[in-house]
């Protein structure tokens, strides 16, 4: 199967389970909103990034495999992925054993993380040990997708993560609508994931019989300097990643007045912004393997020039989102909310204006990082930025816990946020451009403002008319901006940018897929 090919069918797989479990996380979310309390649900965010932030034991070693496994599965050299396989299941197996370890030692602090639960220390630490039970029997699994997205099938990962999702989803609506306990909600997801790991396992042992073979050789000693070296330097990405991306609900929770209850308020948007930003990025995911491959097999003009592609189209779909969640994204919330809440619902529920822009700030610029981001993780190239995200991550928690305590509040969260991610919206594209393509970034940074400069213009267009045909939020009129939004963003931006190459070689691409 061809990159192109692969691709698209890891996007065709991606896009349906995408927009299956989208729906179900929804009717579940409703549920859980009008059947337990705010306290548990803000609970529930803490934890799954209490998890995440355990989960930087990883260190990277992941990633680093995974550049490695590019060149063997394209020149079909088993021996040299078996051995690759052997050193990554081993280092997961340590890592389940470090998570878990560190997270029973944490167990007892939890009472300082989360602020106001509503429930007792006990309930908290048994909701705590469900969670990390899940994360530990993870890791005896993950490991084995990698050879699987390795060779571009990244839709077997998909579908099986789709269809958990969804049969989960139906069970624990079934769960929270006839018993409304948070208990039996958590142990309905854990015994489910538990099902699905052991089917996995099994499953893609099949599919790669060797390995499950012994005769092994060991990974000769330059491939594994290069692993190592890479993990170190992935190891300040990690650990910077994770405080700037995981800290900020911890921040809400230990800090804020209202503790627990506001993170369930910062979830519910982060749940929309997660479910679109995740049936925009199956597209950019899908694609990090052809580029894995592109990178083993082409020169670098190829490479920059696909690269360029990748890049516009990016910024087209990012721009596009961004602009419906700046005009629709609180009225959204506010319509979805007053369903769930009933006559319970109070303005609670909706956050203040300038930190719903910071947030989608961030998520707009984010969206230009994941296209460098992905072609760094397909080229293996981490040492020269290594201590980048680490500066990231000490710029945003110090920010953020100054603001936080100041008249700002929640919203000087978000500043940290904004700011952080900007300095590697700057650093990031100078170091790349200069490592993979021996070139200047200024090219990059011309289109950036250029891409911005439309965005804000569209924005400004369609908010004026948003005042017009939605003064308050109402399903129809909801309905009403999505498509004007739909036809203005891209109608202008068809204008300004068809005559482009990139845009030719998009459609040229969706011309042979017709044809």
């Amino acid at each position: 199967m061809g990159r192109v090919q692969a691709a698209k069918k890891n996007i065709l797989f991606g896009y349906v389970g995408q927009i299956v479990t989208m729906v179900m996380a929804f009717v579940l979310r409703t549920f859980c909103m009008r059947y337990i309390s705010e306290q548990i649900l803000g609970v529930d965010g803490t934890f799954i990034e209490v998890l995440s932030f355990l989960n930087m034991a990883e260190l990277g070693i992941g990633t680093a495999l995974n550049f490695s496994l590019y060149k063997p599965v394209a020149e079909g050299d088993t021996e040299k992925i078996k051995s690759y396989m052997q050193m990554y299941r081993r280092a997961y197996y340590y890592i389940a054993g470090v998570v878990g370890i560190v997270g029973l030692i944490l167990a007892p602090f939890l009472k300082y993380l989360v602020k106001n639960p509503g429930v007792s220390e006990k309930d908290l630490v048994l909701f705590y040990l469900i969670f990390l039970f899940n994360t530990v029997s993870s890791y005896f699994v993950a490991y084995k997708y990698s050879l699987v997205n390795a060779e571009q099938k990244n839709y077997i990962q998909t579908n099986i993560i789709a269809i958990t999702k969804i049969v989960t989803s139906v069970f624990q609506i079934i769960v929270v609508a006839l018993t409304k306990n948070y208990y039996f909600y958590l142990i309905t997801d854990a015994v489910i994931q538990l099902i699905q790991k052991i089917f996995v396992s099994r499953y893609l042992d099949n599919m790669y019989p060797y390995l499950k073979e012994k005769n092994i050789e060991k990974l000769a000693k330059e491939d594994e300097e290069i692993v190592w070296t890479k993990t170190k330097a992935l190891v300040f990405h990690k650990v910077g990643d994770v405080f700037r991306l995981q800290t900020d609900t911890l921040i809400i929770s230990s800090l804020s007045e209202v503790g627990a209850a506001l993170v369930a308020v910062v979830r519910n948007y982060n749940m929309i912004i997660v479910a679109v930003s995740s049936f925009v990025n199956i597209i950019f995911n899908s694609v990090i393997s052809s580029f894995g491959n592109l990178i083993a097999t082409e020169d670098r003009d190829k490479q920059y020039s696909m690269f360029k592609v990748y890049r516009f189209f990016a910024t087209w779909v990012y721009g596009f989102s961004c602009v419906g969640f700046m005009l629709l994204l609180t009225p959204l919330v506010e319509m979805w909310t007053k369903i769930s809440k009933g006559d319970k619902w109070t303005d609670f529920w909706i956050l203040p204006a300038l930190a719903v822009f910071l947030i989608l700030t961030d998520y707009y610029f984010k969206g230009e990082r994941i296209v460098l981001s992905n072609y760094q993780a397909a080229a293996g190239v981490y040492e020269q930025d290594k201590y980048l995200a680490l500066i990231q991550g000490i710029v945003n928690l110090i920010l953020s816990i100054w603001l936080v305590q100041t008249r700002l509040g929640i919203t000087g969260i978000y500043v940290g946020t904004v700011v952080s991610g900007i300095i590697a919206n700057i650093t990031k594209p100078v170091i790349i451009y200069k490592a993979c393509f021996d070139k200047s970034a200024v090219s990059y940074f011309i289109d950036s403002f250029k891409y911005i400069a439309s965005m804000a213009f569209v924005m400004g267009i369609c908010y004026f008319i948003r005042q017009l045909v939605m003064p308050e939020p109402t399903i129809l009129g909801f309905a009403a901006m999505v498509v004007i939004i739909t036809v203005v963003f891209n109608g202008v931006y068809f204008l300004l940018y068809g005559r482009s190459e990139e845009f030719k070689y998009l459609c040229g691409k969706l011309k042979a897929r017709k044809a």
